[in-house]
């Protein structure tokens, strides 16, 4: 069954661009929960742009459904992952330059560390992985070949697509690695640039998915509509409770 995760970071950028307490990312997590998602997303950068550490440590007294860390892959964030017990880590390229995750991780690339250091230091703990990947035959294949428990697929491409033809494109691409993944055993999430304009496309297309991951939309939207109503509305599309036809501004109430 399709559910929900949010991402609570941009909460936290708006918190910190006033260097002061509100907005708390922490009472958008118990809103976000109340509302119906089925957990928490979270990325506790190297710069700690927006969530920081204390944020980490209150979020993990408070989120009741899945608790999933976003991180690159170093010595750092894997002692803070693994000290805290999350649910899953979710392994994420990360560059001090970006204003968001870019892309998906180069597999080829890293292999072996994440063979020989990242999977064994997180599975030795009790901590399951999910590598945030395009949609390509090759990195699935190598996924599947370390033993991950998920992926998640990078949407980004298929958001950002400004031609029906692109979009179309995507969602192959998109629909192709969903099926590989989930035949070869790996759990299949989807995230980044997701939003009730494009949600629908993605449902309809792309069979397998468990966990989609979603945050700047839904904060922004939640500016306008609240933060509980866009929560559970979104939550009840991606379940299939609401019709998939709904646009942008009926979906988001």
């Amino acid at each position: 069954m399709r559910k929900l995760l949010v991402n609570i970071d941009h909460v936290a950028t708006i918190r910190n661009a006033r260097g002061e307490g509100v907005p708390d990312p922490v009472e958008a997590a118990k809103v976000s929960e109340r509302a119906g998602a089925a957990g928490i997303v979270f990325h506790l950068r190297e710069d700690r742009r927006h969530i920081r550490d204390d944020d980490v440590y209150r979020l993990k007294e408070t989120v009741q459904g899945l608790f999933d860390f976003e991180m690159a892959a170093t010595d750092e964030m894997l002692k803070i992952c693994t000290g805290i017990k999350a649910d899953l880590a979710t392994l994420v390229p990360e560059s001090r330059q970006e204003l968001t995750t870019e892309g998906g991780l180069n597999m080829k690339l890293l292999r072996e560390d994440f063979r020989d250091r990242v999977l064994p230091w997180l599975h030795d703990e009790g901590v399951a992985v999910s590598l945030f990947i395009d949609p390509e035959k090759a990195d699935i294949e190598i996924a599947a070949e370390l033993g991950v428990e998920a992926v998640e697929l990078h949407t980004g491409t298929y958001a950002n697509a400004t031609t029906s033809q692109a979009q179309t494109r995507e969602l192959e691409r998109l629909r192709e690695a969903a099926i590989l993944a989930h035949e070869l055993g790996i759990r299949v999430n989807a995230g980044h640039g997701l939003n009730f304009e494009n949600i629908t496309p993605l449902l309809n297309t792309v069979p397998n998915l468990q966990d989609i991951s979603i945050g700047h939309a839904l904060i922004a939207d939640a500016l306008f509509n609240g933060l509980e109503n866009t929560v559970r509305k979104m939550a009840d599309v991606i379940a299939g409770k609401m019709s998939h036809n709904t646009g942008g501004q009926e979906a988001a109430g």
